[in-house]
């Protein structure tokens, strides 16, 4: 199938794509997997929360050194290093024989993944820069790699549990298939036209330089506005939750025997494909509803289905709980970050701000949850998500009502 006109480009559409959905496969490997690592290896509930967190501290870091690093070797020799460690990782999870060799593979695995995620987005949007839809389904891609992964490792592990370590192979094969695909795709031509006049650009230069002089002063001038840290706040807190339960859900149905092994692998596939779902609902209702009106429902989904998951003794209502939950936290991230928008444009430098340091809280609940499960059980461990869901439905009340009061004031 042909999506863009140009033959090359379309090339590199379809190779990203693929490649992305691996990246999907990757992001929900870490909590399909740790159940019957943890088994096998008779690890502590502490130890796989600092393993979990570690994937995430991976993943952050490569997100940014996948963008600094293209400035020095260029794009396709940085996401072809970054992408050895994905295969590298699973080598290391099979036959490393100690918890440090253990935690070093968690870590290696978000480090490929930060980089990719990067790498992908970078590269749609230089394709066709304006076009949402390409965009939603490069993201479209990635939900459908996270939900495939539960369903494979099902399939593998129905017989006996130890079937695991086959997947890990087989994930190895997957993280050399995805560096191959990063090979095959073809870079963009460089851009070689150049100003016509240096006189020209000189005089553009001269009459900008006040301008850019007073931007670097106030560069900084975002730690001032209380939008900052409202959607630093929301996103924190959603970010503790999402990490929480994507890392944790299936060892909590497993471990507590609420559900059998293979029906709570399949609770991993339900939440991205309803996850996948609210993202294409949200990006449909933005266009007819205010978001002011959308994120307050989105926040109570997220603590009405979360309480539901969290209480209930039956497969039904746990599955409508995990279904409602997926469905309601899919668009808050993105819903946040529109309503940062202007922020951004006034002050670039406040979003690696706000990135960095809402992204802590994907990087210490998982360790949260292991320690409180450690000492108390796992049933408290999860429980321990509701407290971050109960902060962030304040910052989301607290940030709507902040940009409903200033929206109709003029920027200056």
């Amino acid at each position: 199938m042909v999506f863009l006109k140009d033959r090359v480009k379309n090339r590199q559409l379809i190779l990203t794509y693929f490649a992305f959905l691996i990246n999907g496969m990757l992001a929900l490997s870490i909590g399909a997997l740790l159940p019957f690592i943890r088994d096998a290896r008779g690890l502590e509930y502490a130890f796989c929360g600092l393993i979990v967190s570690l994937h995430s501290v991976g993943n952050l870091m490569s997100s940014f050194l996948g963008g600094a690093l293209p400035l020095w070797v260029g794009p396709k020799k940085s996401i072809l290093f970054f992408e050895l460690f994905f295969g590298i990782s699973y080598v290391l999870i099979l036959f490393g024989s100690s918890n440090a060799v253990l935690a070093l593979a968690f870590f290696l695995t978000g480090f490929a993944r930060g980089a990719a995620s990067n790498y992908c987005n970078l590269k749609i949007n230089s394709l066709a820069p304006g076009k949402a839809w390409l965009i939603n389904g490069l993201h479209g891609m990635f939900a459908i790699g996270a939900f495939l992964f539960p369903i494979l490792l099902m399939l593998v592990t129905r017989q006996a549990d130890a079937n695991w370590v086959y997947v890990c192979g087989m994930m190895t094969g997957v993280g050399v298939l995805a560096w191959v695909l990063y090979l095959l795709i073809p870079e963009a031509e460089a851009a070689t036209e150049k100003p016509e006049g240096a006189g020209g650009e000189r005089s553009v230069e001269d009459s900008t330089a006040k301008e850019r002089r007073t931007e670097a002063q106030g560069k900084f001038a975002f730690f001032r506005e209380p939008l900052f840290y409202l959607c630093i706040g929301t996103l924190f807190f959603y970010l503790c939750a999402e990490q929480g339960v994507i890392g944790w859900m299936i060892t909590y149905f497993k471990d507590t025997g609420l559900l059998a092994s293979s029906l709570a692998q399949i609770t991993a596939s339900v939440l991205w494909i309803m996850i996948l779902a609210g993202r294409l609902t949200t990006a449909y209702l933005t266009t007819k509803v205010e978001k002011e009106k959308l994120l307050p429902v989105m926040g109570a989904g997220l603590v009405g289905f979360f309480v539901l998951l969290l209480l209930s003794r039956t497969t039904l209502w746990i599955m409508v709980g995990i279904m409602g939950f997926g469905y309601s936290m899919a668009g808050i991230y993105p819903t946040t970050v529109s309503f940062s928008g202007r922020l951004i444009q006034k002050y670039p430098l406040s979003w690696s701000f706000v990135l960095t340091t809402a992204s802590f809280g994907s990087i210490l609940m998982p360790s949260v949850i292991g320690r409180i499960a450690a000492d108390a059980g796992i049933f408290y461990g999860m429980a321990s998500i509701a407290a971050a869901i109960a902060v962030d439905i304040v910052f989301i009340m607290a940030l709507v009502l902040y940009v409903s009061k200033h929206k109709a004031q003029p920027e200056v």
